[in-house]
């Protein structure tokens, strides 16, 4: 692919290849390290930080004789519905001309589906109506397809916590009695909510239980991501410098997704040299679209959890949220209201609690945007 074959070179949403794609080499290598070698992965990350990103970007780097398939199943609410989604996963993975192709659409008119295609991409989109211990069968069906192939077979599923909100009872019991017993398949599940995946596969009650291995995908190095964006800007011809490249890493936070965001619209907007002046312009402007969905969010907290909401976004990393000084600099009131405030924030994920590099837990909001736009309204 030729260097200049996108009109820009910094994606928002889709993967374009490993040209496009900034480091995580280290994380790519024991990925794959772990396939090779007989083992699933557990791969836990903020939202918007690059797992999706990361997750194509490897099987892009798969040795030959491997192949890998996507199941995003964060909008499904119950198990016809992971059915679904994962047989429309497998389906658009293999190409339909050749023998391999034609079995399973023959596996997949078997299973009593309707074969759609998508109005916006034109991809084949599957579904089914059925009851629900067909459900459980057709699901174990297309495991079997993929676990009969002659090929190796990476399988990633992505917000995996997503289960948990499923009507049918002991859903990760019956996924995992299925799992274990393929040898020929190793999965991903990847997950935003921390909590909802460190329960799934760490808390002994559960039936996954150190079933797989563990990675945590933190922010990408300030200074590689710095020396891409200028090496994207000069491949098109255009000049950024290291430290205007810094100053827009330190305004998104390094989070991948508003970097990209940002990134994207000063590449669009420089005819020669991306300034200072020209991405705060376009940081200015994207904040001022978002500004009736912020407003949204700040009208539907009440006074106090607005409030903690500025104060968090203010001090950016909240490591004690009952501190005293902390209180007294923000006006807070009492720890109770604050503790009450937090519940609520961290519901709505709004407010997320991680840790640091050290281990230690902290506070700070969620959304890049939010938070910029919480630090100056009143």
């Amino acid at each position: 692919m030729k260097k200049d074959s996108y009109l820009n070179p910094f994606p928002i949403t889709n993967y374009l290849g490993p040209d496009y794609f900034c480091d995580r080499k280290e994380e790519t290598a024991r990925l794959i390290s772990y396939f090779t070698n007989g083992s699933s992965t557990t791969l836990i990350a903020l939202r918007r930080i690059g797992k999706t990103g990361l997750i194509h970007h490897v099987f892009s780097q798969l040795p030959d004789g491997w192949k890998g398939i996507y199941v995003d199943i964060l909008e499904t609410e119950n198990l016809n519905q992971f059915l679904n989604v994962l047989a429309t996963s497998i389906i658009r993975a293999i190409p339909e001309k050749g023998s391999l192709g034609d079995r399973l659409w023959e596996l997949l008119k078997q299973l009593r589906s309707t074969i759609g295609f998508d109005a916006m991409t034109g991809f084949p989109q599957i579904t089914f109506d059925v009851k629900q211990q067909e459900v459980e069968n057709n699901i174990d069906a297309l495991f079997q397809f993929m676990e009969h192939q002659e090929f190796k077979v990476i399988v990633a599923i992505d917000e995996f916590q997503q289960i948990l909100r499923y009507p049918e009872r002991n859903t990760d019991a019956w996924l995992r009695s299925r799992i274990q017993k393929m040898q020929n398949v190793s999965f991903i599940f990847s997950g935003s909510q921390q909590h909802l995946m460190t329960e799934l596969f760490f808390s002994p009650q559960r039936p996954f239980y150190h079933s797989t291995l563990l990675m945590r995908l933190d922010k990408i190095d300030r200074e590689v991501y710095a020396q891409f964006i200028v090496s994207m800007f000069g491949k098109y011809q255009k000049q950024i410098s290291v430290e205007v490249a810094k100053e827009m890493l330190d305004w998104t936070d390094t989070h991948t997704f508003y970097v990209q965001q940002l990134c994207n619209r000063v590449f669009a907007s420089t005819i020669d040299i991306a300034t200072s002046d020209l991405w705060r312009r376009e940081a200015q402007i994207l904040m001022e679209e978002q500004e009736l969905v912020l407003f949204t969010l700040r009208n539907m907290l009440t006074g106090p959890q607005w409030n903690l909401l500025k104060a968090v976004a203010i001090e950016k990393i909240l490591y004690q949220p009952t501190a005293k000084s902390f209180l007294a600099r923000h006006n807070l009131g009492t720890s109770a209201t604050v503790l009450r405030s937090l519940k609520t924030l961290l519901d709505y994920e709004l407010i997320i609690n991680t840790v640091d590099a050290e281990g230690r837990s902290y506070y700070c909001v969620y959304d890049v945007l939010l938070q910029r736009w919480a630090e100056t309204i009143r």
